[in-house]
């Protein structure tokens, strides 16, 4: 016998069921990402910054929340992946990251004898006191920490901003460590990126990277300056002489996560990955040949 009439409740009910599957199921997605920029370069005293770090997937940089729900409709994105700044006698900050209007600041420069810590995704650290002052960099908000002073010591620098610490301030004697990065575990398991990069010293203990792909100081340019970490947007390390270039720091990373029946494409200069963890396929795209590079997502 043919249905002729539906109660209201289970109209209802299908409706409901309906719209919940919506981004699970089909167009538009439920769409988790990281997004982190490419790290600042160190300078002669001063750790490198972080890059910016923005994520729905757990906390973000800067001590922030995480960011709001993403659903995404079928049709094309730009992605961007940002290159570190070059290592410099006042570090180069880093390129910003972007995906599907999502974008982070790249990491401020570490002070040298030409001035002090560049503001950025996170910011760079402090130079030696009367060449740039005890000025570090300022941490941008939602994305990272600011930098690490000089702790009015001569020849000493402080620590790159982390995104989930402030830079370390040098003490006599020891120079500032990097800032901690911030732990997810969007990839199916815990990884933390987005470390500031450790101080220089001219005479002393160099300061550690931050967890999370900073590179370590160096000691009055003894060459053990680090670079920052590839693919997490770490800052590099500074030299310890204010007048020498420290180390570059690390390209940023895009990572994303669709339910595993979206279908993902992108534009021939992008450098990318995917596993499936879960009901979901997580896309990480460590470069990007152009900033005009795209994923189609149908």
């Amino acid at each position: 016998m043919a249905v002729t009439s539906m109660a209201n409740s289970s109209i209802r009910d299908f409706t409901k069921s309906n719209s919940m599957a919506l981004g699970y199921t089909r167009s538009p997605w439920a769409t988790r990402y990281v997004v982190v920029a490419g790290g600042g370069g160190g300078g002669g005293y001063g750790g490198g910054g972080a890059g910016g770090y923005r994520t729905n997937a757990g906390t973000s940089g800067g001590g922030a929340s995480a960011e709001s729900a993403l659903v995404l409709a079928a049709r094309i994105y730009t992605v961007t992946v940002g290159a570190g700044g070059a290592g410099a006698v006042a570090g180069v900050n880093g390129s910003a990251s972007v995906f599907a209007g999502i974008s982070t600041v790249g990491g401020g420069g570490g002070g040298g004898d030409t001035g002090g810590g560049n503001n950025g995704g996170s910011g760079g650290g402090a130079n030696r006191p009367g060449f740039g002052g005890d000025s570090p960099g300022n941490g941008e908000a939602g994305q990272g920490f600011g930098g690490g002073t000089n702790g009015g010591s001569a020849n000493i620098g402080g620590g790159g901003g982390g995104a989930g610490a402030v830079g370390v301030n040098a003490v006599s004697g020891t120079a500032g460590a990097g800032g901690a990065g911030v732990a997810s575990a969007i990839t199916g398991s815990s990884v933390t990126r987005a470390g500031g990069g450790g101080a220089g010293i001219a005479s002393g203990t160099r300061g550690a990277g931050g967890a999370g792909g900073g590179g370590q100081g160096g000691i009055n340019n003894d060459g053990s300056d680090v670079a920052g970490t590839a693919n997490t947007g770490g800052g590099g390390g500074a030299a310890g002489n204010g007048v020498q270039p420290g180390s570059a720091g690390g390209s940023g990373v895009v990572i994303f996560s669709l339910p595993t029946q979206a279908i993902v494409t992108f534009s021939g200069g992008v450098t990318q990955t995917s596993a499936i963890v879960g009901v979901n396929k997580v896309y990480t795209v460590t470069a990007t040949s152009t900033d005009s590079e795209t994923v189609t997502i149908g």
